[in-house]
């Protein structure tokens, strides 16, 4: 197993470099990433009525691996393609929905929330992620703060606007006054983590909230990510990141997520909120702070094995 390799198909995204990278090495395999850019027109055509060509892709490059793993729209494409020219020599698989006919890919790995099913559909709780035990916990002492036992810590994970959270001023401004009035500073101290999608004025902005008696990093720096999340009591996630709280599931933490009024109706969301709730791992972040355990998320090592066996049916291992 160890010598096959997979190409990672993305856009080179955080969320979903994150998702490929962690089946991939859920699998044992050695890979290599390929950022996708399509051709400027086919950047505004749905998967759907695109044509399968590899010719839409700007870059050029070479599939030299027998596994391709892709996510995001753009990878689509390109993925269909490599299968078309070369058929079962590749095992490819899609993780989220492709929007397009599922026939084109041997696996497709889809969050439950995404409501997808099908005989080469495996549903996931959650987001699949690169993230581990070991990996986080080596990571700990990476912020250099200390725990006391006056304060407990607490990780602010940030996340950016979508086409669903606009993150409009007035928002994060209550949002920021709604977790500093939560976590006092003679109780906790918080650990503020923005993310790749959190732009540069909310970043100011909880600076300007938080530096005096708590903690802000104020880069993207996935050390200081890792760290918050092994040394800190409770955990408090946008709701704008499904991968994010996925992520935060694989603590074993209190997981509060913070909410924010959405811009469109949010169907697929208020579904994932609901399953990690019944799974005793989240809850909304209102006017009091508890204490709570669940069984660890770690989708990925679950359906390791199941993806295995479907790619012994198909003689790639």
């Amino acid at each position: 197993m160890l010598e096959l390799k997979a190409l990672l198909l993305t856009q080179g995204m955080h969320g979903m470099i994150s998702q490929v990278e962690g089946l991939a090495k859920a699998l044992g395999l050695s890979f290599k990433h390929q950022t996708i850019e399509l051709k400027s027109f086919w950047n505004i055509i749905p998967p759907k009525i695109s044509p399968i060509s590899e010719n839409l892709v700007k870059n050029k490059f070479v599939c030299d691996c027998k596994v391709v793993i892709s996510c995001g729209r753009k990878s689509v494409i390109p993925s269909v393609a490599l299968k078309k020219r070369l058929g079962n020599e590749i095992f490819n698989i899609h993780i989220q929905d492709p929007k397009i006919s599922f026939k084109h890919f041997d696996l497709i790995v889809s969050p439950e929330h995404d409501n997808l099913k099908g005989e080469n559909v495996i549903n996931t709780t959650g987001a699949i992620h690169y993230l581990t035990k070991k990996e986080i916990m080596d990571n700990s002492q990476y912020l250099g703060i200390e725990k006391d036992k006056r304060r407990e810590l607490v990780a602010f994970i940030i996340g950016g606007p979508n086409k669903y959270y606009k993150y409009s001023e007035k928002q994060i401004h209550e949002l920021f006054n709604k977790v500093k009035t939560l976590f006092t500073p003679d109780k906790f101290k918080i650990i503020i983590i923005p993310s790749y999608r959190t732009p540069e004025n909310i970043l100011k902005k909880a600076f300007n909230t938080f530096n005096v008696d708590h903690h802000v990093v104020k880069t993207i720096d996935k050390k200081a990510y890792l760290s918050a999340l092994a040394i800190s009591n409770y955990i408090v996630v946008t709701c704008d990141s499904t991968s994010m709280i996925s992520e935060a599931a694989t603590t074993g933490k209190p997981v509060y997520i913070a909410m924010m009024n959405s811009l469109k109706p949010t169907g697929r969301f208020k579904k994932f909120y609901s399953q990690l709730r019944d799974l005793g791992i989240t809850r909304e972040l209102e006017n009091t702070v508890e204490s709570w355990s669940y069984n660890k998320l770690n989708e990925v090592t679950r359906i390791a094995p199941i993806v295995k066996t479907k790619m012994k049916k198909n003689g790639i291992i």
